[in-house]
């Protein structure tokens, strides 16, 4: 917990200083200023989308790159042509395109989806997976990871991300500016003070904490469909099975952190940590997998 808070504060320091240097730049050589609403919405939202489509578009090659992941062009083996053939059959089920398929080694049982659309994806499963679950188990967890997909889970989070930022910037700096007023007895010229800068800092930890819990949630959220995806595509008992046999490494992942919200394990936590929890605990997936009606756990994925 302590990592992720310092995590936390080290990203919202980078992101005050870069948004400082970007409006330093806007002011001083476009004449843009920021206490204008219309000039702040503009740079919130260029800048709040911005970063989140970058990191959407360049996602697949980022998972490949840091994860080191194998991408199986040509199966060398009975059990990569078990994988391609299981993502293939899938995909078509599921109506996109095929997904590129890779292996990634990592002693935990694991795998994810990630792509900027639902024709551009890549699926990946871990070495620790492969030796630990069967065939069906495996199977389901292939459905769970192309439901990601079919569901267009990797643009929605982006979407959402960007709506987020936009209103974590422009919250942040027009409480700011009024609380930077105030104290200072609205000073002449209306520029603001080094006050106005700090407040911001801190208006930015507070707002961008409650916008990950909502980010989270919606995670979460997402999670239950992709499980009910899963069943759909290999059956719920397999489904069950998948997130049965996933508890033996739950909580433990060597998924950088770029990568993890969108692996089928997540991790362990309680009070408010489990609002920072990018998946809900297996128990709650599997009692949701196991109560659904059996309308919606038959037929094909639809997105």
């Amino acid at each position: 917990m302590f990592k992720r808070i310092a995590l936390f504060l080290a990203t919202n320091l980078a992101v005050l200083a870069l948004l400082s240097i970007v409006m330093a730049v806007l002011q001083n050589y476009f004449g843009v200023t920021l206490g204008n609403t219309g000039s702040l919405l503009v740079f919130a939202t260029v800048f709040g989308f911005g970063g989140s489509f970058i990191s959407l578009m360049t996602s697949k090659w980022m998972a490949k790159r840091s994860t080191g992941a194998h991408v199986i062009e040509q199966p060398r083996n009975e059990s990569e042509q078990w994988l391609v053939n299981t993502v293939r059959r899938q995909a078509e089920a599921a109506g996109i395109k095929m997904p590129e398929v890779a292996i990634y080694d990592g002693p935990e049982i694991n795998a994810f989806a990630t792509g900027p659309s639902r024709n551009n994806s890549l699926v990946a499963v871990s070495t620790g997976l492969l030796r630990a679950m069967n065939r069906d188990e495996a199977e389901a967890v292939l459905g769970h990871e192309v439901s990601h997909v079919a569901n267009g889970d990797m643009v929605t989070m982006a979407l959402i991300q960007g709506v987020l930022n936009t209103f974590v910037i422009v919250l942040s700096r027009v409480i700011g500016r009024v609380i930077d007023n105030f104290i200072s007895g609205n000073r002449e010229g209306g520029g603001v003070g080094i006050g106005y800068f700090v407040i911001v800092f801190i208006l930015d930890m507070i707002f961008g904490l409650f916008a990950s819990m909502i980010a989270m949630w919606f995670s979460r959220h997402r999670e239950f469909r992709a499980d009910a995806g899963g069943a759909r595509l290999a059956g719920r008992d397999k489904m069950i099975a998948a997130l049965q046999r996933l508890s033996q490494t739950y909580g433990e992942s060597t998924l950088p952190k770029t990568v993890q919200a969108f692996g089928i394990s997540g991790a362990v936590g309680h009070g408010l940590r489990r609002l920072l929890m990018s998946h809900p605990p297996l128990e709650e997936r599997i009692q949701t997998l196991r109560n659904a009606p059996v309308e919606q756990v038959r037929g094909t994925v639809v997105s």
